[in-house]
Order: C-alpha cells, then structure tokens, then sequence
C-alpha cells in the first residue's frame, strides 16, 4: 500500500503549534456556527422557507468541508504527522472536489430561489413548492457527486512510481497526479472537463438570475422598497464573492511565488475562511435568524 507524505507549511515549531490551535479553534467555531443555524431553522417556525431549506444544505455541506480539511492539517502541525495512505489520500480528494462542487450548485440554486422571491413574489410559494425544493436540493448533491466520481475512479487505477511528497495540506488533484507513473492527460482532460461545467454553468445560472433581479428592483419605485428587496440576496451575495473568489485562485494553482502558494490559499478559503464565515454572514445581517436566535436563548 502506498504512503504519501503532505509537506503543509514550512514553519519553525513556534508557529507550527500555534497554527495548529488556531485552526482547532477555527475547526469548532466553523461546526458549532453551521450546527446553531441547521438548529435554528429547524426549530424556528418562520424560519420554513426555502430559502432557509437551502442553507440548511449549506451549511451541513461547510460542516463536512472543514471536516475534511482540518482534522488532517492540525494532525501534520502539531504532531508532525505527515503520512496519509493512498486509501485516505483518495478519499480526501474527492471529498475535498465533491462538496466544492456541491456547494457551487447550492448557491445557483439560492440565486434562483432569490429571482422567484424577487421576480413573482404572489407566486413564490406556488413555484417553489416543498417537492421542487427537494428536487432542486438532490439534485446538487447527485450532480456533484457524477462530477466527481469518474475522475476519482480513474485516479484509483492509476500507479504511483515517483516521489511519495505532495507539495499540499492535504491530497490535492494536481499533484498528486504528479507523482503517477503512467500518462494522466485524460484524467485531466475529464478533470477539467466537470470543472468546467460546474464552474460555467452555475455562475452562468447566477448571473441570469440577478440580472433579472436588478431589472425587477429597478421597476420598483422607491428606494427604500428596492433596498428591502435587495437586502434579502445580500448574504447570499457575499457568499458567492467569497466562494468564486477562491475558485479564481483555485484558477491560479500552477501559479507559486515567493510569498504565495495559489493552490494552497485557495483550499484554505474554500475549505476553511468560507464554512467560518457561513454563519456569521447569515446572522448578522439577517433580523429573521436573529430573531430566531433569541428566541432559542430565552426558551
């Protein structure tokens, strides 16, 4: 069975250990955050909307994605445990892919759910009915999961003859790839390929989707009413910015330079800035979920 070694970060004990505790501390705040929302909503009667069946979905996704990450990473910073078996290694990447994918589709979803809201308000309850709900959530945890599969299966049947170091904190595509004895242009093709499609066509869904939305805000006529309407996407919006602005430096992975590893600050937004701040760009900006809150405190 083949070992791989993760090189993390070159830091001197001091930092080590303290960046170790930091992403604990990150790792618990991250968990309890999105488990106090998936709590909230499902406890809080106002709280039965799509919308807010979406980020239920979100954020048990962020729950795994740090689960994937951090657990790992802390192990290689504060006891300097490296190894990973092939097994876990393949496992890992494909989590890692398989929630990024996910989570792209979930928030084409929370934008088409915000232009129903947004566009045919009289309607909104009728259209995004319970069943289309569930459809639509289904939907993207099956589509992630066909996006990642096939390359995963073809990476397990590839051999590995090179170096046993990933250059990563954690079982990366690229290069792991590296280390691979046979030809691996087809499973970068397909690699690429799903990417492609689940990049592409989600923010293609979220671009139509508020661009119909600022046309529907801008017939409103004044402008406290097209702030209210507006204020509903904002923390989804926020979100998106952060998620795609990672995936832009997920673009940027073969790009290294003396003071930044594209590749590497890329994973730690997606899988562990993003399910941090999840919970805090849905409370603070939200009355209904803080509402909600306090009433969970005071029962």
């Amino acid at each position: 069975m083949v070992n791989f070694n993760l090189t993390a970060f070159p830091l001197i004990y001091a930092h080590r250990v303290t960046s170790a505790f930091f992403f604990l501390l990150t790792y618990f705040i991250s968990l309890s955050g999105n488990l106090l929302i998936i709590l909230l909503i499902l406890k809080s009667p106002f709280l039965q909307t799509p919308m807010y069946f979406f980020l239920i979905n979100l954020s048990f996704l962020e729950m795994m994605f740090t689960t994937t990450l951090i657990p790992k990473l802390f192990a290689i910073l504060a006891f300097e445990n490296h190894t990973i078996s092939l097994n876990g290694c393949l496992t890992q990447c494909y989590f890692y892919f398989f929630l990024g994918s996910v989570e792209l589709l979930l928030l084409a979803v929370m934008s088409f759910d915000r232009y129903i809201a947004i566009c045919y308000p009289l309607r909104y309850a009728t259209i995004m009915s319970t069943g289309l709900c569930l459809k639509l959530a289904i939907g993207c945890w099956i589509g992630g999961f066909v996006l990642t599969i096939v390359q995963t299966i073809l990476v397990c049947k590839i051999k590995f003859c090179q170096s046993n170091l990933i250059d990563h904190f954690f079982c990366d595509i690229e290069p792991l790839l590296k280390l691979a004895c046979s030809d691996t242009k087809f499973i970068q093709f397909v690699n690429m390929l799903s990417s492609s499609v689940v990049v592409f066509g989600s923010i293609t869904c979220i671009i139509i989707s508020y661009s119909q939305i600022i046309i529907a805000i801008r017939s409103i006529s004044t402008i406290t009413n097209r702030w209210k309407s507006f204020s509903t996407c904002a923390s989804h919006l926020i979100l998106i910015f952060i998620v795609y602005g990672s995936s832009l430096f997920l673009c940027m992975r073969t790009v290294t330079t003396n003071f930044i590893d594209f590749s590497k600050l890329s994973a730690l937004l997606t899988g562990i800035v993003t399910p941090l701040l999840n919970p805090f760009i849905y409370t603070l900006r939200n009355h209904q979920v803080k509402k909600a809150l306090k009433q969970l405190l005071c029962a």
